[in-house]
């Protein structure tokens, strides 16, 4: 049996779980263990719940949602409480609702998911759904037979990358140019912040803020040769599908730090 760890950060209702779910145990021989947050933990990054204690509920078969804890604690603890004799052969975590793309990542608790994965040497995917959020459903059909796809040829074959090395994989908003969709491989893209927040008072007059929702606006990095980043591929409606590296070591700034140390 081949086992495979669900996770995300959208929380344990969310349909992009559910649909995630669903196309993996259409997949023969293959036993999914789902363990998400019981609220939705979005750009919660790659944190550990440290200061109270955390609890599994069971919501249903190999089903457990955790309390108020965070994609990495979802992944942690399964591994120590209910993958005691034997790690999954798999992590997958998503399908975000929302892209996952550029800087995005560092941020990015469904990225987080799969970072926590691959530090205990589980293969692992993250994957995010591209979407007008003014949609309260959203379309995860190319999104189900993507990681299907994938998966299968994973649990066939081998996994792609070496150790601490993960599959950011992003999937475009439906539309005419998503018909032909192919899989292309990129590098992260370059993404342009801006400070979006939001200004409200309350009935008592107290101040309070929201943040708001950046448009995704990017650029390709400079000084990559023959690449193409994750929102080019997103743009022209194929599926990004980038390996992510937890080294974040500044190599080619060594030298010059250590010339201006000395």
């Amino acid at each position: 049996m081949y086992n495979i760890l669900v996770t995300n950060d959208d929380g344990y209702e969310a349909r992009g779980l559910l649909s995630l779910v669903e196309a993996l145990r259409e997949i023969d021989d293959v036993k999914v263990t789902v363990v998400a947050p019981a609220n939705e933990k979005s750009a919660c990054g790659h944190s550990l719940t440290l200061t109270r204690p955390l609890r599994f509920v069971s919501v249903g078969d190999d089903f457990y949602k955790l309390e108020d804890g965070t994609p990495t604690d979802c992944v942690y603890l399964s591994l120590s409480a209910l993958f005691e004799d034997a790690k999954p052969d798999l992590l997958v975590s998503g399908i975000n609702r929302g892209s996952n793309m550029g800087e995005d990542i560092t941020y990015s608790g469904t990225a987080a998911g799969a970072m926590e994965g691959v530090l205990h040497d589980i293969p692992s995917i993250a994957i995010s759904q591209v979407m007008d959020f003014t949609d309260p459903d959203g379309d995860f059909t190319l999104a189900k037979e993507t990681i299907k796809k994938l998966v299968i040829k994973i649990k066939n074959g081998s996994f792609p990358l070496p150790d601490r090395e993960f599959l950011n994989v992003n999937i475009p908003q439906k539309s005419d140019k998503t018909k032909d969709a192919k899989l292309q491989v990129t590098y992260v893209g370059y993404r342009h912040y801006a400070n979006d927040s939001h200004l409200h008072r309350n009935p008592r007059g107290e101040e309070f803020y929201w943040l708001g929702l950046h448009p995704l606006n990017f650029s390709p990095r400079l000084h990559v040769e023959n690449g193409v980043s994750d929102y080019e591929a997103i743009k022209a409606g194929n599926i990004s599908i980038t390996p992510i590296m937890l080294d974040l070591s500044a190599y080619k700034s060594m030298n010059k730090l250590k010339e201006w140390i000395e």
